[in-house]
């Protein structure tokens, strides 16, 4: 039966319950968009109302890239026991609570430590939103619904960062976490009520009420109910679990690469992301101008990230990926070097946003592929973990970069090398992404 399922869900044109499927998954992403790059919209004014060194900033820049860290790392594993959807309600209800907890604020330290609980929230559902998506997709257009989910989070930011900047002007930055913290709160509901549980976790596991679940989502995909569950196939028990099983002979060489590419790309990606309207008012422009650059860098990576699955069909995957990585590095040393021109620095940001976001979408499409799907999520929730702490890193070592005195245009230069070291290391993935243990994971 599952089987056939899946076959059914591969095999035929994607339709309108898969199809909501994916839009509550970006909707999702994009209120992620805008939770994760709220600090960053808001700094210079948090800046100026406490007063706050750089050191400080950066340190709270990178909170909630901490939290997302454990959330990924030590949350979002607990999804291949009590479900994806499951996680998912997790998660929007702890961010609701520290997005909320954040506006009422009335130190740095007390909005570090929000920002924190705020990011385990985040990254506890990541992975399991990427893998709905993923398992939810016919084989033809799975590329492109994750392009399609990920590209959520750039158009969060866009829209968010639009709506900061009229926030900011009429009511205060408060009212900027305020905001993110009703339209969160607004999403548990209707994940509840519409968005269904993996079937490859229902078959796998056979939590209570299975039957019912399995049947629920057969009639939403036009399939005849069945009557009872089949017998469920004998799998070899494995001798390791969780992270190590991960790191087990057969699959640590690809573990350890795709962890590396995605320290580095994160590393970079969150500098670009955390620090580039504070450094563009460095460089002389307003604060307003600030957070248009890094609105208009987010609608570059609306149109990567959309682009990166249409392309990767014709061309491949990981190349494609490599290429995007390349491309970054190079535009992030021009960015750098044209920040304190208006019109040069925004033609430079958007397509600085196509090959940023694109290089990230690239790395969460290859990595469902790489694992079973029992470990799946695991396997998803340490690599977005272990790159979350090159997000961490970033942030608070370009904090104190900038309060030592160092240049735009250095910063810029200094964080667009581990470009090039990611694109070195998802190279060397020694197994095709399109391939890889094709038979075990059912992709």
């Amino acid at each position: 039966m599952s089987h056939a399922i899946q076959k059914h869900i591969t095999e035929n044109p994607m339709s309108s319950y898969q199809f909501q499927i994916i839009a509550i998954c970006v909707a999702i992403n994009m209120l992620d968009g805008f939770d994760v790059l709220v600090v960053a919209f808001t700094a210079q004014s948090i800046a100026a109302d406490w007063a706050i060194p750089y050191s400080s900033l950066g340190l709270l820049l990178s909170a909630g890239l901490f939290g997302m860290a454990g959330g990924s790392l030590f949350l979002a594993p607990y999804a291949d026991r009590i479900g994806r959807r499951q996680m998912i309600l997790i998660g929007l209800f702890i961010i609701t609570i520290g997005m909320a907890a954040s506006a009422f604020t009335q130190n740095v330290w007390q909005l570090i430590i929000a920002r924190l609980f705020t990011g385990v929230g985040i990254g506890s559902l990541l992975a399991s939103m990427n893998i709905l998506v993923a398992e939810y997709s016919s084989e033809k257009y799975r590329s492109l619904a994750i392009s399609i989910f990920q590209s959520g989070y750039p158009i969060g930011a866009v829209i968010g960062g639009s709506i900061v900047v009229i926030l900011l002007s009429t009511f205060g930055w408060r009212s900027a976490f305020l905001f993110g913290a009703i339209l969160s709160g607004l999403m548990i509901p209707l994940v509840y009520r519409r968005l269904p549980e993996s079937l490859d976790f229902l078959v796998t596991k056979r939590p209570k009420n299975t039957l019912k679940q399995i049947n629920s989502i057969l009639v939403n995909l036009d399939q005849q109910p069945i009557e009872q569950l089949p017998a469920q196939t004998k799998v070899k028990e494995q001798p390791l679990i969780g992270v190590a099983r991960l790191l087990s002979v057969s699959l640590r060489q690809r573990t350890l690469l795709i962890w590396t590419s995605f320290f580095m790309v994160m590393f970079s990606f969150y500098f670009v992301l955390s620090w580039t309207p504070k450094l563009l008012v460095e460089a002389g422009l307003s604060t307003e101008q600030g957070i248009s650059g890094s609105v208009i860098l987010s609608f570059g990576g609306i149109i990567g990230s959309l682009l990166l699955g249409y392309i990767a069909a014709r061309i491949g995957l990981q190349r494609l990926v490599g290429t995007y990585m390349v491309a970054t590095s190079l535009l992030m040393v021009l960015f750098g070097m044209f920040s304190g021109q208006l019109l040069t620095a925004f033609s430079i940001a958007i397509v600085l946003g196509f090959f940023l976001y694109g290089s990230m979408v690239g790395l969460y499409a290859m990595t469902p592929s790489l694992y079973a799907t029992e470990l799946r999520t695991t396997g998803m929730g340490w690599a977005i973990g272990i790159g979350r702490f090159g997000a961490v890193i970033a942030p608070f070592a370009a904090g104190l970069m900038l309060q030592e005195g160092v240049s735009t245009t250095f910063m810029f230069t200094f964080f667009a090398v581990p470009m090039v070291l990611a694109m070195l290391a998802q190279s060397w993935i020694n197994q095709p992404i399109a391939v890889a243990d094709k038979e075990s994971t059912g992709f």
